[in-house]
């Protein structure tokens, strides 16, 4: 947790500058895309325009900061394709066949304010859209194809669909806690890590800086799914912008579910400072990083 008021508002001023500049490039990026009917415009607009916390997207601008000094618009365009891929996976997440949930981000979900063939559609858009611009808009091919290695690696089958058929099956199931870190390993955690590592890739890092991102991205993104298991059972749907009680009314397997609370609580501050702990490497440098990782305990929403 940030160690004062005033170090407090300083990061979320950072924070508050980094979505800023996220909206703003999702937002040029989709208004260049010509062909796109105006039906289907109006469900990404509609997903993307909804006020996510853009975690992911703003650890890859301060990862790019942190080892290069300054973010570009290489990196302003690797945040905005992770943010596509998160906002088509809390879409299809939201679908009927998956969790079927009415609310997100403090809106109806995209089935909902529109109809379920269109929301399948909108969010296969955004994760196609989202390697086109990493492959079109990044100015060095060799960085843009390692930017679209990590990111498929992340999201594909051996990542966050991978998490996402395990978390589906285990439903209904007597969970263990080695089934919740694959599931949120691949689910959430290697996501985290893929924008650790596509910042440190856009700022030019060296193998042994990207091996401390990847480990401060991956402790980050545990501990990220564990707050959320928390605030499923602790948070209302106003302060979570989505329906609240949804993991204990599907029987899923979580953490609060399988170790109780309290537990789940301590591994959610074990896994924050073993992820400032990732960062000792890089010196001052990395404070917001390390400030964003102990923001995580103070989540509310």
């Amino acid at each position: 947790m940030p160690s004062s008021k005033s170090t407090s508002l300083d990061f979320n001023a950072a924070l508050t500058e980094k979505v800023q500049i996220v909206n703003e490039t999702l937002n040029r990026l989709l208004a260049e895309q010509r062909e796109v009917p105006e039906n289907l415009r109006e469900a990404l607009e509609y997903t993307l325009s909804a006020p996510g916390k853009r975690i992911r997207s703003a650890m890859v601008l301060w990862s790019c900061e942190l080892i290069g000094r300054r973010e570009d618009g290489n990196a302003r365009t690797a945040a905005a394709a992770i943010e596509m891929v998160h906002t088509y996976s809390l879409v299809h997440d939201d679908l009927p066949a998956m969790d079927d949930d009415d609310l997100r981000r403090g809106r109806p979900t995209c089935h909902k304010a529109f109809d379920e063939a269109t929301a399948v559609l909108a969010g296969d858009a955004l994760l196609t859209l989202a390697f086109e611009v990493l492959a079109e808009r990044v100015d060095d091919p060799a960085l843009a194809t390692r930017l679209i290695s990590q990111l498929a690696q992340a999201a594909g089958p051996g990542g966050m669909i991978a998490g996402q058929i395990a978390d589906l099956r285990a439903e209904n199931t007597v969970g263990s806690v080695e089934m919740l870190e694959y599931i949120h390993t691949n689910k959430t955690a290697k996501m985290f890590r893929c924008a650790a590592l596509m910042g440190g890739l856009c700022g030019k890092a060296t193998p042994e800086q990207l091996d401390a991102l990847g480990r401060y991205g991956l402790a980050m993104g545990l501990g990220f799914q564990i707050a959320d298991d928390i605030l499923d059972v602790s948070a209302s749907s106003e302060q979570l912008g989505k329906t609240a009680g949804k993991d204990v009314k599907a029987a899923k397997c979580t953490y609060p579910a399988v170790v109780g609370i309290e537990e789940a609580r301590e591994l959610e501050r074990a896994l924050a400072h073993e992820a400032v702990a990732a960062l000792e490497s890089f010196g001052p440098g990395a404070q917001v990083l390390r400030q964003l990782a102990m923001a995580l305990l103070d989540r509310n929403r």
